[in-house]
Formats: C-alpha cells, structure tokens, sequence
C-alpha cells in the first residue's frame, strides 16, 4: 500500500480548529516526523518515533492527543511522561499554545520541585492532559489524586534519557497501572535495547518510524573538535568565546561540580553568564531558564541531564568542555542548536585531549561523520608537554 504523501497539514485531516491552532503557533508545514508519525498516531496506532531534538516531535504527539481527546470529559486522559522538569514545562507550554482555541482543555504539568497543592489543583479541575516526570506521578497515583485507568494516551518522550538516569521502574509501575487498551507513543533520539524492551512489553505492535538515520550529520550543524591539554581547557574557552563571539552559547560539563567550578570563574567578571544542573534549587533553576529564553543570559554552563530541557532557538554555540562520556549524549548535546526554529546554522565545539582520542573516533562512528579540526587565532590549545601552566582571568565579556 502507498504511503499518502503529506505537504502540509491540511493534507492530515485535521479539524479546523487544529489547523487554526498550528498556524497561530507558527508551524508552517510539518518537519519530516512531523509528517511521518502525525498519520500514524492520528489512526490510535502504538509509534515509536526515533528522532532528534529539535525537529518538532512535540507537536507530533501533542497534535493527535488534542485531536482525539473527549472534552467534555473533565478526567485525566493523556499522560506524557518527561526526564526532566525543564522539558515537562516545555511539553506543557506546547500543549497550551496549540489547545488555545479550545477554552475546555486542561493542562497540567506535574513535576518535583513545585507546590503539590498547585498540582492538585489543576487535576482536581479536570485536567485532561497530564505532562510530568515519572517520580511526581508516581507520587500523586500514590496519593490517588487521579486514575490511572481513565487514561487513553501514554507518551514516554526521550525516554533513552529517561532509562540513564534511572527511571526505568517508575515508568513501569506507572505503565502497569494504564489500562490495557490505550494508545502508547515513545519518543527517542536513540534505541538502546533497554529502550527496545520496554516497547516490546509494553506496546502493542508498534510502528517504527525512523528518521535519526545520519540526521545529525545532515543538519544545519557545525561540528569540530580542539585538542586541548586539560590544564588549559579553562584558557581556550575563553579564547574559543572571544574568537566565536556568540549570540548565545551553552557549555556542558560531566559533573555538577565541574559546573560550578567553571561558572565559579566566570561569574565574578562575566555579568551574563549562569548555570544549570539538578542541586539547584527549582526557584532559581525557572528563573535561569527565563533569563536564558529572553537573552538575558548569553553564557549557559549545564550538565546533561537538565540541559534536555533546554529548548531555545537562540543558542548558536554548543561547546563540549568535557566529552560527553556517551556517544549518545554528544547527539542530544549538540541538538540544542541549530534547531528548526533558527535560520542559523549552529556550531558544536568538543575538546578532546590528546588521552580521548578514542573517545572522539566513537562519536565519529556513531554520527557517521568526521568531525573537523579547529584552530584558535595565535593560541595553541594543546601545547608542548614540558611548557609551564599559566594562570588565565576570565574575560569581562566575550564579543
């Protein structure tokens, strides 16, 4: 059988006030998963959508489930489970932004690290939708603060993210206590065979719709690596910044404490920079967040787990400070630039020191592309071994 081609989202069979929605939101036609997956979830099938971030799968589940939701019904029918706090807001506000005709829909975003009264709240209103990281969920089925059992749609989105750090039981327990007869999307950049069985015990016959395929090889995004001694990272950040000169650039490092370390040095001399990872607290964490989409902050020190919240068209610079330890985690990293919603081809920067050059030849083989060399003006990132270190001030600005 041919698959129908779709060119727009007329072409979908989608309610008029769904199609007024899109276009108030600003989606002109639909991206490739867009395209691909839409049909499928629309006709209540299983999916497994493997793409990258950043190419519009949020509206490629958020658009079936507002398609086919019974509004009249004030009960919890769809569950969309996140990694992280950041990315759950994001999916809410999407849900919003394309529901805003309908004056009957519900959102709720039910996340750690927020008042449980607030929660409570909105699904004691009626919620229809319910977007959430797995540990809050867990929480209020606990305190039977909703039924499981009224839900019709279940969306676990990155859940490869979701498996590394450790959510696999939780999703679980929550996924047994769904009824049977529901419609199960699962959203992943990458399909790790943990990934695999929970689709395999917990969809049914799902269709498979891959479009990861070279994607980040082909896409607006520039990829290089600095060799770079370890003991003058610090130095070729800051030269790396000042030659680039940014619109806004986002620093992964490994750890938490490597993050503050970093931001440590800049913070004192540097008025636009901040940094983002799990200890902080929710408070301060929102606030960076709304500094960073407004532009206020230009320099963005993560680590990976709440960098996949991060969903910014403005971010033109990604910079690897440490390599990421997985292969994976290089994809998710430089999928925060060079998004759909920018006209600006990104660039992604990896230093690699002279001991990880395996490392890099692994991200190579995964990507299925060389990543190419860069140079820093009059600096030599990595320098002989017997020179002496030197003690670098950060910049006061970088451009």
């Amino acid at each position: 059988m041919k698959k129908k081609s779709v060119s727009g989202f007329e072409d979908l069979g989608l309610s008029k006030k769904m199609l007024a929605a899109i276009h108030k939101a600003g989606f002109e036609s639909p991206s490739p998963i867009q395209a691909e997956l839409l049909p499928v979830a629309l006709n209540g099938q299983d999916c497994i959508g493997q793409a990258h971030t950043g190419t519009g799968k949020t509206a490629s589940f958020v658009i079936p489930i507002l398609e086919r939701i019974d509004f009249s019904s004030k009960r919890p029918q769809a569950l969309i489970l996140t990694p992280t706090r950041e990315l759950s807001e994001q999916v809410a506000n999407e849900a919003r932004k394309l529901s805003a005709n309908r004056d009957d829909c519900l959102v709720a975003c039910i996340v750690g690290g927020k008042s449980i009264r607030d929660q409570v709240v909105q699904l004691d209103r009626g919620a229809q939708i319910l977007v959430g990281t797995p540990g809050r969920i867990i929480d209020m089925l606990g305190r039977r603060h909703f039924d499981p059992q009224t839900l019709d749609f279940v969306v676990l989105d990155e859940a490869d993210r979701m498996l590394d750090i450790g959510f696999r039981p939780d999703i679980e327990k929550i996924l047994r206590q769904c009824p049977t007869e529901r419609q199960t999307l699962l959203l992943s950049a990458t399909l790790p065979p943990p990934v695999e069985r929970l689709a395999q015990r917990y969809m049914k016959n799902p269709q498979m719709v891959d479009l990861s395929q070279d994607e980040v090889a082909s896409r607006d995004i520039r990829q290089f690596y600095v060799t770079v001694d370890k003991d003058r990272k610090f130095e070729t950040l800051v030269r790396l910044l000042a030659q680039e000169q940014p619109k806004q650039a986002l620093v992964f490092t490994r750890t938490k404490r490597g993050a503050d370390a970093l931001h440590g040095r800049f913070v004192k001399r540097l008025p636009d920079v901040a940094q983002l990872h799990g200890d902080l607290p929710q408070r301060k964490r929102d606030r960076v967040m709304k500094d960073f989409r407004s532009g206020k902050i230009r320099l963005m020190i993560a680590t990976d787990v709440v960098g996949r919240g991060i969903d910014i068209s403005g971010i033109s610079h990604i910079i690897n400070y440490d390599i990421p330890e997985f292969c994976d985690d290089y994809v998710h990293r430089i999928g925060r630039t060079g998004r759909m919603s920018s006209d600006t081809p990104g660039c992604a920067f990896t230093f690699v020191t002279r001991e990880q050059g395996g490392e890099l030849t692994r991200i190579e083989i995964r990507i299925n592309k060389l990543i190419e060399p860069y140079e820093i003006n009059g600096f030599e990132a990595a320098r002989p071994k017997k020179a002496q270190a030197q003690v670098v001030e950060a910049p006061r600005s970088f451009g």
